[in-house]
């Protein structure tokens, strides 16, 4: 195992879509929008984990307002979309460098590997395409952006 970590950034969504080339390839309604990124050295059981937190991260409101609810307890779904630029190193000039990230085979398949770690939590998952240049769009219910990572 390496010393880096899967990330994710999740956005609490009322609704989400990817599209590809134009077409819509993934969308949610209510849920989450994980932007997800494996890094070097990432393993299952580290994607396994973060599925599990992301399950039961409990920032849905309740009756009263309070983010007590997870996205199981409001029946909601996820779309996991790839964004190895989340491996960014800003820590040297202005143009951000990537080579912290998984190599692409292993990131495609970890990304696969958290898509299908999340759904057997039971949460309905759509998502985007490895590699292919994305346009996402998602309207962000709060706003609720948390980053995560398997280190935290």
């Amino acid at each position: 195992m390496g010393t880096r970590i899967v990330r994710a950034l999740i956005q609490r969504a009322t609704q989400a879509r990817v599209e590809v080339a134009g077409a819509t390839v993934g969308e949610i309604g209510p849920g989450l929008l994980v932007l997800i990124c494996a890094m070097q050295g990432d393993t299952k059981a580290e994607a396994d984990r973060l599925a599990a937190k992301i399950a039961k991260l409990r920032i849905f409101k309740d009756d009263e307002g309070r983010m007590n609810r997870s996205v199981l307890d409001i029946h909601g779904a996820a779309l996991v979309v790839s964004q190895f630029t989340l491996a960014a190193d800003t820590s040297r000039g202005n143009r951000p460098g990537f080579s912290t990230a998984a190599p692409p085979d292993d990131g495609e398949h970890l990304y696969e590997y958290f898509a299908s770690a999340l759904q057997q939590q039971g949460i309905p998952v759509a998502t985007g395409r490895f590699g292919a240049d994305m346009a996402v769009s998602l309207t962000n219910d709060g706003p609720v952006t948390i980053w995560m990572d398997t280190k935290s």
